[in-house]
């Protein structure tokens, strides 16, 4: 007769042959073909992230439950969920196995999806999406009750409310699910080779009857410079993962507590006084000269802590995240070096987007302003520029976190208000160099000259008109701005006002009024 710690034993030891199939993943031969490739699976991925020993796994013993056949394949159902910590703060994560089915989206696996993304939003924390996925598995999907069954049956599935940050990894083909989720993250880093699109390169070869090449169809190059879907790109898994790692420590974990501070370097150190010494020289005299401003963002913040999001889409104009005396704050600039600054549709979304993850995540607001306006012609408004440049003006004044401009050189026409001017900032400030007007004043002279024959006399006297009171002074006095600041002023000035515009009565916590707006549009 057998013992009860017999019984015991047997039960311990199925736990155990379970527990370990599962952790095999797809097999030795498939992990050995990734590992020769550079790739990390699925669990080192996870490694790579957590800290050591903080993983939780949830779903470990999930499998394949549509195709009876399946369930001796699925180890884990091809996606690895749980908590752990970064930084010795919580997260979420989700890590697709590639070795399973292609990581392919499943009833349990969904489940499993579900269930980590239910608790890190109730409970507070970011979720980390490790994207690799073939997309819905087949033939689970196909038919009325596999349509039925599978599909449809969460409905916040794909809801957006900004309650914790989402970050997001492309770390292979990325097609369905795995495309939603990074498209859907407030940051998402790719990996060179890796492929970000609705379906595969193959089924989107059959669709259209002609052959498409997988970089065509989403790699790096187009998502980072044409869409504007990737923030950053990296050449290998961990690299990606570091990135995320730099991205979460910037915010809070949730968007009901501040960002989180860190120790502030000392004001009085050589490379402060080295970078205040800077901003006297970056910014050129003629306002018809190029300069980068991300040289400005990085002598005025901290030092070695701006982190630039979508460096190579919409480039007239600069944003990212830094830190001030160990606060983080975010960065919009227009940057000269492109296009002089005049921002087109792909600023304006990029730009958008970024307000509205800051004001969710109670990151104040930083505007470095030097723009001749908005790009206007035929290809912008094919691309809905007043739409475009609405939705920036739209989310500037629904912001709730402090928001602080400066002008540095140039501000003109609707651009002034978008870029924070007048009442749209809760303080401005402006150099010596600034000019402020309806349009540059060369501009405004063809602009009422457009009809007549007028000689140089005649033009020259209306740019004299035209440019009266255009500069700092004239805003002062009206208090359009509040201050006039020398450059080497410009920490200071931004270190004080930040501490001033701290949002005491809520503790540093924003109305959040734009937290359902798209992540895309």
């Amino acid at each position: 007769m057998e013992s009860s710690d017999d019984r015991n034993l047997v039960e311990l030891d199925e736990l155990s042959r379970r527990e370990a199939w599962a952790r095999g993943m797809g097999g030795p031969e498939k992990l050995r073909r990734r590992a020769e490739q550079g790739l990390l699976n699925a669990r080192e991925r996870v490694d790579c992230l957590l800290d050591a020993g903080s993983f939780r796994e949830s779903g470990l013993l999930g499998v394949s439950s549509m195709v009876d056949a399946d369930r001796e394949k699925t180890p884990a159902d091809g996606k690895v969920t749980g908590y752990g910590k970064v930084d010795g703060r919580r997260v979420a994560v989700v890590s697709n196995d590639f070795t399973v089915k292609g990581a392919s989206s499943s009833m349990t696996n969904m489940r499993k999806i579900g269930h980590v993304k239910r608790v890190a939003t109730e409970r507070g924390m970011p979720i980390v999406w490790l994207g690799e996925s073939s997309g819905a598995r087949m033939p689970d999907n196909m038919g009325a009750r596999g349509m039925g069954t599978l599909l449809g049956n969460d409905p916040t599935q794909y809801v957006r409310d900004r309650q914790t940050p989402w970050a997001s990894a492309v770390l292979g083909q990325c097609f369905g699910s795995s495309a939603w989720y990074s498209c859907l993250s407030d940051f998402t880093v790719m990996r060179k080779g890796a492929v970000l699109a609705v379906a595969s390169h193959g089924l989107a070869s059959l669709a259209i009857g002609q052959k498409v090449e997988p970089e065509d169809l989403g790699g790096w190059q187009l998502h980072s410079e044409k869409t504007g879907m990737v923030d950053r790109v990296v050449e290998t898994d961990e690299e990606a993962i570091e990135e995320i790692k730099t991205f979460l420590s910037y915010l809070p974990s949730h968007c009901n507590e501040a960002p989180p501070r860190i120790e502030a370097p000392d004001e009085e150190s050589e490379t402060l006084r080295v970078n205040r010494e800077r901003l006297k020289r970056i910014v050129p005299e003629s306002r018809r000269q190029g300069y980068d401003a991300r040289k400005v963002i990085e002598a005025v913040a901290d030092p070695d802590s701006f982190f630039e999001f979508k460096p190579k889409f919409g480039r007239v104009a600069a944003t990212g995240l830094a830190r001030m005396g160990g606060r983080t704050v975010g960065f919009v600039a227009n940057n000269p070096m492109f296009k002089a600054g005049a921002l087109d549709v792909d600023a304006c979304e990029k730009i958008t987007r970024f307000v509205v993850m800051c004001d969710s995540f109670n990151v104040p607001l930083i505007l470095l302003v030097d723009t001749p306006g908005f790009i206007i012609g035929i290809e912008g408004e094919r691309r809905k520029a007043p739409g475009k440049i609405m939705n920036f003006m739209a989310a500037i004044q629904l912001c709730t976190v402090p928001k602080l401009s400066i002008i540095l050189r140039k501000s003109y026409g609707q651009a002034y208000l978008n870029m924070g001017g007048g009442r749209n900032s809760d303080e401005v400030a402006a150099w010596p160099s600034a000019e402020v007007s309806f349009m540059d004043p060369a501009y405004s002279v063809d602009v009422v000259t457009w009809d007549r024959n007028v000689d140089e006399k005649e033009r020259e006297a209306l740019r004299r008109v035209m440019e009266r009171d255009a500069g700092v002074y004239g805003l002062a006095e009206i208090n359009a701005v509040q201050t006039v600041l020398r450059p080497e002023n410009t920490r200071d000035y931004l270190l004080e006002m930040l501490d001033i515009h701290t949002a005491r009565l809520s503790k540093g916590i924003g109305r959040h009024r734009m937290a359902y707006w798209p992540t895309t549009f």
